[in-house]
């Protein structure tokens, strides 16, 4: 049974989503072990300890995860080369799963992507068994996928996938929020608005993250109650509907410049959330309150 103030390792602790983690995870009075790469970088939060080092140290793996009730892993570096991506994810990831498994961590909560499914043009609705892209696809999403496989090769622990789309929120590593709207400012602006734009706050991410990890959200045999104990179970989770016309148009409206939509085959389907409801989750931040905080924050560094 986890304890009512868990200890929780959280990696990436400066990031986007690993802030917001922490948050949330002190918010359920857990006990946070903060891992960053640089000093005087992690959440600012009372029961936040920070941690200087590489998660893949073995080293400070074991350190780190002695006595810990869960894992959280949110680092991936996306837009680094194939090949730091690859050590970073598929090998590094693993090392601190090693670790928690022999310090007796109960659960590790790895944050995958939803951009490891097919979702091309005529694919439909997908759910947590949809078809995952083939090797060859891309350095993200292989060295996703791939480290997901290898996580899962790691027996002895209960290993949640969460899996959101696009992330929104603020702050100057979102790349929906921040980088990929300075690329649309720099002219690429061709895009059909009528696909799918998956998307979820970093907010309602982090909130499943931090049930799952504090225990909130109850092992199960059944995969759509629970995570499965002892088992890897991949979990999506996403807001509600939205296109790109949505997330393309309110970026383009707040930079002041104009879109050139397209019309090609694109996929128009949705990202299941019925594993992640059977939870208990449900998200909180609207469509409408994610494109007003994307508008004021473009509008304000504009």
């Amino acid at each position: 049974m986890v304890r009512s103030s868990p200890v929780v390792v959280v990696t990436g602790a400066n990031g986007l989503v690993g802030t917001a983690v922490c948050r949330a995870l002190v918010e359920r009075s857990a006990q946070v072990r903060a891992v960053v790469r640089r000093a005087a970088s992690a959440p600012a939060l009372d029961g936040v300890t920070e941690h200087v080092g590489d998660f893949a140290d073995e080293g400070l793996a074991r350190a780190v995860t002695q006595g810990a009730d869960a894992v959280v892993t949110t680092v991936h570096p996306m837009g680094s080369s194939r090949e730091v991506q690859h050590r970073v994810g598929v090998e590094g990831t693993p090392v601190l799963a090693r670790a928690a498994r022999d310090a007796g961590v109960a659960r590790l909560v790895h944050v995958s992507t939803a951009g490891v499914y097919d979702r091309s043009a005529g694919v439909g609705d997908v759910a947590e068994d949809g078809a995952l892209l083939p090797e060859g696809s891309g350095d993200y999403p292989d060295t996703k996928n791939a480290t997901d496989a290898a996580l899962a090769q790691v027996g002895g622990l209960t290993t949640v996938l969460v899996r959101p789309p696009a992330i929104m929120g603020a702050g100057d590593t979102s790349v929906w929020n921040t980088l990929r709207p300075q690329e649309i400012r720099n002219g690429e602006r061709r895009v059909n608005p009528a696909k799918t734009w998956a998307w979820v706050h970093v907010d309602d991410l982090a909130a499943l993250i931090a049930d799952v990890a504090t225990g909130a959200v109850a092992t199960a045999g059944d995969a759509e109650r629970g995570p499965v104990a002892g088992g890897t179970t991949p979990v999506i989770v996403a807001g509600e509907p939205a296109t790109w016309r949505n997330y393309f148009g309110t970026v383009a409206d707040a930079l002041g410049v104009v879109p050139e939509w397209t019309d090609e085959p694109v996929w128009t389907g949705q990202l299941l959330t019925d594993r992640a409801s059977g939870w208990g989750w449900a998200p909180r931040v609207s469509l409408a309150q994610a494109m007003d905080e994307l508008r004021e924050g473009l509008t304000t560094r504009a």
